[in-house]
């Protein structure tokens, strides 16, 4: 209607009024738009800052954590013979010295057998296997565990020994891992179990043809069985015990043993180093990052062109990484470093930090087990319990949705929302403004239009009258 209206606007007057119109309410509605959409503008670029501030520190923090919880920092253990025992700190565990003896009479093995040699592809037909695991006892007589295996049924269409491999790998619970070994003779069927004596096992078969059983069956000391299943035996500093696989964690506390080989009669020696080097590199690895964070931090703040220059979370952020070269980061009380900065880490006239390298290779050598403390995670949760802690707890009350980054994200984003809204009943207000000043002119149109018509009319019987 306005449209149409519009199109027929000046026919009787002359003026463009549809321009007029447009003016007038251009005139009207164009300051508060522009207002609108520069506070908009603003708003955006302010959630953007507040979102890189709050992604910046998130993520510093939990990268420091991850490397901690890695191990890589803490003192690791070292092996006098790996090619017979390896030794390594558990995830998470602290070992401040270790010494120890290991020698490695026996590794755990696994029960392996291999069926004799099948023509490729050959189908064994249907039939069922049922598995029995089991130890072999003093008078090396197999002795079952009450451990009851549901019966494996292998069906006709699938009974290659690549398909009946497949079938018991895909049975959960089976407590096997089968493989086929292929020659120029042909096929074998291969079964494993897991590593320890209590892992013997027998098979027997059921339903099947003589093929069938003849590659599945598995009795007590059969001549299939390639490797008997036997526990490893090691003794530490003497003391001989057997545990049922090759990676030992409950021997030595906080220590991995991995072991290789047997070798009865050589004493392996376990001790412990400092890991100075990774140390090092963490220093200044945070160092880095935190320039990186404290420079987004600085621009955003900046009090001429900064997004977040009057925001008191961002504010507060800047002022606590500022501190973070001196807080106490161990507690520790026999006078040993405590604090970045009597790392050698210092804080340059911009805030952003520095190394002095000399001063860190001289703490590291006179006391990395200090060093390592400040980079542990004790778990106890407060500011002395580490550089990961404290930068854990400096994340969530930066963050933080009550009065940190996270809450001012929540503020600019309602004020956001508010200003869409009140663009919106902008819009709606503009458009009856220009309805109703359309309609108006309207009318004057017409009215100027009929004026003209009887202006027209007149001046045509005047001129008539002059004629006579």
């Amino acid at each position: 209607m306005v449209d149409s209206i519009a199109k027929t606007l000046g026919s009787g007057s002359g003026i463009d009024i549809s321009a007029l119109v447009t003016g007038l309410v251009s005139a009207q509605f164009s300051p508060k738009t522009k207002q609108i959409e520069s506070r908009t503008e603003t708003l955006t670029a302010q959630i953007s800052a507040v979102s890189e501030l709050k992604s910046g520190m998130t993520q510093f923090a939990s990268a420091l954590a991850s490397l901690v919880k890695g191990g890589s920092l803490g003192t690791q253990a070292t092996s006098s013979n790996t090619g017979i025992v390896k030794a390594s700190v558990i995830g998470g565990k602290q070992v401040a010295a270790l010494s120890a003896s290991i020698e490695v009479k026996q590794i755990a093995a696994a029960q392996v057998t291999a069926s004799n040699t099948i023509t490729a592809n050959t189908s064994l037909g249907a039939g069922s296997i049922k598995i029995q695991f089991g130890a072999y006892n003093a008078s090396d007589a197999f002795v079952a565990d009450s451990t009851d295996i549901p019966a494996i049924t292998i069906d006709a269409a699938n009974s290659t020994p690549s398909a009946i491999a497949a079938k018991i790998n895909s049975t959960e619970g089976a407590g096997l891992t089968a493989s086929v070994i292929t020659d120029g003779n042909g096929e074998r069927l291969v079964l494993k179990s897991a590593t320890g004596a209590a892992k013997a096992f027998t098979i027997t078969t059921s339903g099947g043809s003589t093929a069938f059983a003849s590659a599945l069956t598995v009795t007590a000391n059969d001549t299939k069985i390639k490797t008997d299943a036997a526990d490893a035996i090691v003794a530490v500093d003497g003391v001989e015990v057997s545990r049922s696989t090759n990676t030992v964690t409950d021997l030595i506390p906080g220590i991995q043993l991995d072991l290789q080989s047997a070798a009865v009669g050589t004493k392996v020696t376990l001790g412990s180093t400092p890991s100075t080097a990774a140390l090092t590199q963490a220093v200044n690895d945070v160092v880095t990052t935190y320039n990186e964070l404290y420079k987004m931090v600085q621009t955003a703040t900046d009090p001429i062109n900064g997004k977040l220059s009057r925001d008191p979370a961002a504010q507060e952020m800047k002022r606590q990484l500022r501190s973070l070269t001196l807080v106490d980061l161990t507690g520790a009380t026999d006078g040993s470093p405590r604090t970045l900065s009597e790392l050698g880490v210092a804080t340059n006239r911009d805030g952003s930090l520095s190394v002095d390298s000399k001063r860190l290779a001289t703490v590291m050598a006179a006391n990395p087990t200090a060093v390592e403390a400040m980079f542990s995670d004790r778990g106890v949760r407060s500011q002395k319990d580490g550089l990961s802690a404290t930068l854990n707890a400096m994340s969530s009350t930066v963050t933080s949705f009550a009065f940190g980054l996270g809450a001012a994200q929540t503020r600019y984003s309602k004020a956001q929302t508010a200003l869409t809204a009140e663009k919106s009943k902008l819009a709606e207000a503009q458009e009856k403004a220009t309805t109703r000043m359309t309609q108006q002119y309207s009318t004057m149109d017409s009215r100027v239009s009929a004026y003209k018509a009887t202006q027209s009319m007149l001046d045509k019987q005047i001129a008539a009258w002059n004629k006579s």
